[in-house]
């Protein structure tokens, strides 16, 4: 397990969280919940219900509907924030494509964040905008 200084270090990496002070990525790096998941495995299936946003710590994952690809994403990517803001089921399948050390962020967390940092907003805003990008190219 990585210490909280480890976390915040990852965490400023993070596209959504680089504008955020030192002391409320402290917060977030202490009540971030760390996973270790292997490859094949699967984090969610489409349909899941779900509340937690994740981030890559390293690895890589594979967000799919069957067998419809659509993105791979690895180190400091985010993914499963729409359940985060909106916990409704999951739109897609997660599923890890080698050993992939993740961050859990939960959804009181995130809010939290968002309430007291309008960064984090603007920062899940830019993903949201990107991803919207890339599945209408």
């Amino acid at each position: 397990m990585l210490l909280t200084l480890e976390k915040v270090i990852i965490l400023k990496t993070v596209n959504i969280f680089s504008e955020i002070p030192e002391e409320y990525l402290v917060e977030l790096a202490s009540s971030v919940e760390q996973i270790r998941v292997k490859a094949g495995e699967i984090i969610f299936k489409k349909g899941d219900l779900g509340s937690s946003m994740y981030i890559i710590v390293v690895g890589k994952v594979r967000i799919h509907d069957g067998d419809k690809e659509i993105a791979v994403l690895g180190d400091r990517e985010v993914f499963g924030e729409l359940a985060a803001l909106d916990p409704e089921p999951r739109s897609a399948a997660v599923t890890a494509i080698e050993d992939t050390t993740l961050f859990r962020v939960n959804e009181s967390m995130l809010y939290e964040l968002i309430t007291e940092r309008t960064e984090v907003a603007r920062g899940i805003i830019r993903v949201l905008c990107q991803r919207l990008r890339t599945t209408t190219d």
